[in-house]
Parts: structure tokens; sequence; C-alpha cells
């Protein structure tokens, strides 16, 4: 689940704000489950507030399982994960795209559903450009379309995309493609705000969403259309919680069938149960140590923070294997650098630059930066005689995995022990958004933040941490390179040239220190086996697997 990107973890940022209360378990949807029925019952932490892509970054789930992706992240890992498109290719002036649609397709109205459609997605997005009504404040938005230049259907399974300049955002993009003959009569200012789409929905997805309770669940049935056959389910209940006890709970009574999102103890707990198999799968959630690298306005209270041989410095008193090991039970990579591992063409564990954790080491690079303890009181002071005490603000970003209070009560803990003491405080999610946004939004003024960020395995999302104003960059740093790598990578197809820039870029910022990267958190899941069969071992995040391909025991 950041910035006005389309990414899927942005999304998911929009989907925790609200409210599943602890009641939802009494609810017609939270019903004992019994096999016989065929229904799979699915929870996790999440709020959606309206069935409508474009209004809304919160609806994520459940509508990635009625709503396709022209191609995005699972459908280019995946073979049999293919979205709207069932084959695409690019020329060789890399700018044009050609998307074979699937041949006979239909929405699960019935209607075909063919390349018309997809451009008339696409083109509703671009038609709003630059409008007071202008299609930017949900999942699907404008972002990225800059670079488009005209976008075609040539044939009812032929959709052309021809761009400016070389880019992959045809591929990367995740605008959920829309039927034609719903939309079209829907205003851009309806589209952005009161446009509620209520269901039951029409999509191209395994599983249609036929009603929607806020707060509570939704139902969905399978989509008899679906391009490679019906689903064998007789349909869906996904029920929406405000914490993780209800998915542990549910699990154990058999209420759920699968949940996602619980905690280290709920899940150690649930992998005893030999009814339940526990898994975990790599995402691309970032946990950080970032500082207050701004001057002036919404500055933090020393000019260390400014300075790079001091976040530097920091970076040696920071022991991710440890942190993993206690504050994550193990289920997380420790933290390297701005690529996580879950981008498996981009990373890198910087084993040439990487630093290791010495305490003595931090001590000296801290002398060495003039950051002494003067008067041998264990505090030491910065380069204008004050003695640290620096703010760490910490919190939880809504849609992203709960970082455990222990993380930042270990990094604490090592800065004393070199002389920097902190103070902690923790903030809810909103709170802490709002002190850490622009200083010329009213941000500013902290230290030290522990928080986290999830973006989508794209060059362009990956490197959002480090890019001048964009909203996912919490600590303000500023480098004029990287900026100018971000810039090229936006006009890269090749991933292998790619690659080469995003790890130059993560190498500028890795010696530059604005992050220290804490780790890569997994996210953790359980189903249960007495129902359903054909889980896979990949349970995917990015799309509607395994809902398509589930058949009762």
């Amino acid at each position: 689940m950041n910035k006005l990107q389309l990414n899927r973890r942005a999304i998911i940022k929009a989907m925790l704000l609200g409210s599943a209360a602890p009641w939802v378990l009494t609810s017609k949807s939270f019903a004992a489950s019994s096999c016989e029925d065929h229904l799979v019952r699915v929870g996790t932490v999440v709020a959606p507030d309206t069935m409508n892509p474009f209004a809304t970054w919160s609806s994520f789930y459940p509508t990635i399982y009625t709503y396709d992706f022209l191609v995005c992240v699972d459908a280019q890992r995946h073979p049999d994960r293919k979205g709207f498109a069932k084959e695409w290719s690019v020329a060789d002036d890399k700018r044009t795209w050609t998307f074979k649609i699937w041949p006979g397709m239909k929405w699960s109205d019935g209607q075909p559903a063919t390349a018309r459609d997809a451009a008339f997605t696409y083109n509703y997005l671009l038609g709003s450009m630059g409008k007071p009504a202008e299609l930017n404040v949900g999942a699907n938005n404008t972002s990225g379309m800059q670079n488009v230049g005209s976008i075609a259907a040539l044939d009812d399974e032929t959709l052309q995309i021809v761009t400016k300049a070389p880019t992959r955002w045809p591929i990367e993009n995740s605008v959920m493609i829309v039927p034609e003959h719903i939309w079209k009569d829907v205003s851009y200012a309806d589209a952005r705000s009161t446009f509620r789409n209520d269901p039951p929905l029409v999509g191209t997805g395994p599983m249609i969403i036929q009603e929607f309770q806020q707060g509570q669940f939704a139902r969905l049935t399978p989509n008899e259309y679906f391009r490679t056959g019906k689903p064998a389910t007789d349909g869906m209940i996904f029920n929406f919680f405000s914490t993780a006890d209800p998915l542990a709970q549910g699990l154990k009574s058999g209420n759920l069938d699968f949940g996602f999102g619980m905690t280290v103890a709920q899940w150690d707990d649930l992998s005893k149960d030999p009814k339940i198999v526990a898994a975990e799968a790599r995402i691309e959630q970032r946990n950080f140590l970032a500082f207050n690298t701004v001057s002036g306005l919404g500055a933090g209270s020393t000019k260390a923070l400014q300075d790079p041989a001091f976040r530097d410095a920091i970076g040696y008193a920071i022991d991710q294997n440890t942190l993993v090991d206690r504050a994550f039970r193990g289920h997380a990579d420790p933290g390297v650098g701005l690529v996580m591992p879950a981008a498996t063409e981009y990373f890198s564990d910087l084993s040439d630059i990487r630093r290791n954790f010495n305490l003595a080491e931090a001590g000296r690079r801290l002398d060495a930066a003039g950051y002494r303890d003067i008067d041998g009181d264990n505090v030491r002071e910065d380069k204008e005689g004050n003695k640290f005490q620096l703010e760490l603000i910490t919190g939880n970003i809504s849609g992203n995995l709960e970082i455990p209070i222990a993380a930042v009560q270990l990094i604490a803990g090592w800065l004393a022990q070199i002389g920097i003491p902190v103070s902690v405080t923790q903030l809810d999610s909103g709170a802490l958004n709002a002190r850490t946004a622009a200083p010329t939004k009213g941000g500013g003024g902290w230290d030290l933040v522990v928080a986290s960020n999830w973006g989508s395995p794209s060059p362009d999302d990956v490197l959002a941490l480090g890019k001048s104003a964009d909203r996912a960059n919490r600590s303000y740093w500023s480098n004029e390179k990287f900026n100018q790598i971000v810039s090229q990578v936006k006009l890269v197809v090749d991933v292998k040239r790619s690659r080469e820039l995003v790890d130059q870029a993560a190498r500028l910022i890795y010696k530059e220190a604005p992050y220290i990267m804490l780790c890569y958190p997994m996210l953790l899941e359980a189903y249960r086996k007495d129902c359903f069969e054909g889980w896979g071992e990949d349970l995917s995040t990015w799309s509607y697997y395994p809902f398509d391909r589930l058949k009762p025991v």
C-alpha cells in the first residue's frame, strides 16, 4: 500500500483508515463456515469506502477480484495470471506498444469486453487531464500519463499505446480496466467524487462484487464469463476488520478460510494448527529510519541531521540482523538499501559498500566528523556545542504492516550507547503523516522518524523515497544527481539499462544516508485446508490469484 503514483501500496494505505468494529464477528458475513456452501471466507484489515476506483485508493480489496489490470505486476511474473491483455510487445522504436486482448472475452453482464474498453478507460483518464475535475484522486488516476501520445483500439482484440518517449508505463501501470457501457455517461466530476459504483459491479475478473456493506463485508459471486472458465467455488465473502485479532480467531474456529496481515504472534500460533497452513510472502514494504535533512523551514533540532557523515555514522549503530530476529521474530529480511528483495529485477545487497553493525566504528566516525563527547558525560555535542537530544517520531502508516515498538526501542538503545540520546513519540497514522508532510504543508520540526513505505516494484516507485518533492520522501532529502537518474529511468524500456540506473541511484542514496533501511517485512498469511484446495505457494497480493482456481475439497 504512496505518492500519486499508480501503485498498489499507495492504494492500500487508504484501505486501513476505518472501521470494521468487533461486532462484525457476529454479522451474517462472518457466520460459522460450512464447507458445504462452497463460499470462500476471507478477511484482512481493510476499510474500503466505495467501489469506485477513480474516487478512492481504499478499494483495492475487493475490486482486484472484479476488475483486471491491462498487465501490471503479476502478469509479468506469472504466465498463468494474465490480466485484460493476453500478450503484449513493444516495437523497435520503444514507444509503440501493442496489446492483444483475449479473444471473445466478455464482461460479467455478458457484453463483449474488447480493446475498445481498455482504450476508453485510458482515454477517459487522459481526457480529464488539466481540467478542474481531473481524475487524480483515486487508484485509477492520471499519474504517469503525461508521457502518453495516443491510445487506440485498432480492432476488438488489439490495443495500441504510443508514448512520447520510451517508458515501461504501458505494462507497469495499475489502472483497472472498466466497461465503457457502464462508465461512458459518468462525468469526471462525479467519477472523482459522488459516483459510488454500487454493486453489482461489471468486470472481467473471476469474482464479481454483488454486495458491499461498508465497514463489514463484500459478497462476491463467480463470473460465469471468466476467460479461463467459471471458478469452481460458489463465491466469496470478504470481511473487513480494523484489527488483526479476528483473523486469528476466525481461522482457528473455521469462520475464515484465508486471512492475511496478521501479527507474528498470531502467525506463530496458527502455524501449530494441523488444519491450517501458515505462509509468508515477500512484499514491497520497506521499514526505515529517516533523518530530517532539510534546512530552514521544518528543520530538526541540529544541523548534524543535514550532514551525510553524521548520518553514515549512525548507520553503523543499527544492527538489522538483531532487529529482525528480536522485533520481527525472523519474519523479515534485514535492511540494506533502497531496493527491496521483492523487486527481484533491481535488488542488490550492495556488498561492496554495505555498512556492518559496529558501535565502536560508529563512535569513531562521529568523532572524526566533529561530533564528540566534550565533557565526558556520555552525551555528544554537535558542532555548535549543543548536546544531542533527538526527537524520534514513529507510528504505523495506514495500509502498511505494523512496525513493532520493540524495533524502535532497539534503535533508541543503540543510539544511546554511542552518545546520541533520543526521546520517542508514538503517533497515529494521521498525525504521523501530518508531522512528516512537506514543511510547506506544515510538516517537519522532528529529528528522526521510524516509518515505512509500500509501493510497487517498478523503478519509479522504488526510487520515490529519494525523489525531491515526492510525498513518499519523508526525509526531505534532495539531490540533483539522484533526480536526474530518476528522470532517466522513466524513459527506459530495457530492463538491463533500467537496472543499471536503479543501482546507481541506490548506491548514491546509500552513501548519502538520508535513510537507514531497517528491514523488509514479510506479509503473514494463513489458510485452512479443510474446505478448499488449490491455494498454491505464491499467494498473490497483486492480482485475483488464487481465487480463480480454488476448488472445494
